[in-house]
């Protein structure tokens, strides 16, 4: 298997999942369709970014479901109670940071495991969250609700801030000086610290892009669902581990892009979701199809990994 071929690997994936569900249902490969399906996959795209920046850093964030949905509790909780829409969507990215700056200072300053200290988190801000919900659906205004609708010079909002964010990420990785300290810390952080790199500084800011990911694509998805429900949410990170890893980003760190990788690898698993819906699959097969995908994009990353490293 040559590097091109690897490297291509998405892609090829992305081209064969469409193909079969074109063959499966005349409705898949429609316009409208095509149309739904990228709306659909705009905060799985964000969601994916910033899960890829974690993983680049050789860390994982297993909170990011629960951290969108304590994002979306605290600003339903606002919109409900003071009726103003500017300070819900305000709310939204400072509890992202907030989030993502107390999963930092877990992993640099108390020294927890990464994947401890999130899965930790992951049960703290859903206890919370359905906390100030009191376990029950919050349904928004249409003011908030009517954001999903809008357009920017033509094109659904909802696609514009995943394509900012996503071009954003790809320039703090690619242009800055973090994106090398972060790829530098994944390739092996004890030459990354001998190097001169703050390593607890890098990763502590690693999860608060995290954080601030997390807020976004839960305002993309609060907007299309209209209401705070307590699965709010639910079970989003492993689909964001899949898609950054299916776009190529590696769980062992160092390796990944955020465009086009995390980009593919989300439209991919949104894709699997959304051609099962069409197909009228049973929703009680989606657990082990969501499985499946995960399973999938270990074997690809394990693939990848065992092609480089005989090269």
């Amino acid at each position: 298997m040559t590097r091109k071929l690897v490297a291509q690997l998405p892609f090829i994936v992305l081209l064969v999942v469409a193909f079969t569900f074109s063959l499966l249902t005349p409705k898949f490969a429609t316009t409208a369709n095509a149309a739904n399906l990228l709306t659909q996959a705009s905060s799985a795209a964000v969601l994916a970014g910033g899960m890829s920046f974690v993983l680049l850093a050789s860390c994982i964030d297993l909170s990011v479901g629960s951290q969108m949905f304590f994002a979306a509790a605290v600003a339903g909780k606002l919109l409900l109670a003071y009726e103003s829409v500017p300070l819900a969507i305000v709310a939204m990215p400072l509890v992202g940071v907030c989030c993502g700056a107390v999963h930092g200072l877990l992993v640099t300053w108390a020294g927890l495991a990464p994947f401890i200290a999130t899965m930790a988190s992951l049960f703290v801000l859903r206890g919370a969250g359905l906390w100030l919900t009191e376990t029950r659906a919050m349904n928004l205004p249409a003011e908030f609700t009517g954001y999903a609708d809008a357009t920017v010079a033509g094109f659904p909002l909802p696609i514009v801030i995943a394509c900012v964010t996503l071009l954003a990420l790809t320039y703090l990785h690619r242009r800055t000086a973090f994106g090398r300290q972060i790829v530098a810390i994944g390739h092996d952080r004890e030459e990354a610290y001998k190097a001169g790199i703050n390593c607890s500084r890098t990763i502590w800011q690693v999860y608060l892009v995290s954080g601030v990911c997390c807020a976004i694509a839960g305002f993309i998805s609060l907007t299309q669902l209209g209401t705070v429900s307590p699965s709010f949410g639910r079970d989003r990170e492993f689909n964001a581990i899949a898609a950054a890893v299916l776009g190529g980003t590696s769980l062992s760190g160092g390796t990944g892009s955020i465009l086009p990788g995390a980009a593919i690898g989300a439209i991919l698993v949104t894709m699997v979701f959304n051609g099962l819906n069409l197909i009228d699959a049973n929703p009680y097969t989606y657990p082990l199809i969501t499985g499946t995908v995960i399973l999938f994009a270990i074997l690809c990353d394990a693939v990848r990994h065992r092609h480089f490293a005989t090269r």
